[in-house]
């Protein structure tokens, strides 16, 4: 089972207004591969190789965390609080 991360991440992934909260580093990689708004972009890239890394037990979990954060802010997500 995937640790779960320090503070889940809320975001409107699938439309403007309609929050999903993404509380491990799985649940990351799925959204970036399966909803997310870009397909190829630097900062998105970047997370789903953290989130592998960190799946493989090469790095911790808070990395895939802030590296999703940058990933959504590149993509232009609303992120909650």
């Amino acid at each position: 089972m995937d640790k779960p991360w320090t503070k889940s991440v809320t975001l409107a992934l699938e439309e403007p207004g309609k929050y999903v909260t993404i509380a491990n580093t799985t649940e990351a990689s799925w959204a970036m591969i399966e909803d997310w708004p870009l397909d190829d972009a630097e900062a998105l890239d970047r997370a789903l190789d953290i989130c592998a890394a960190v799946i493989e037990g090469k790095r911790p979990a808070e990395d895939a965390r802030k590296a999703f954060l940058e990933a959504a802010a590149e993509a232009g997500l609303h992120v909650q609080d």
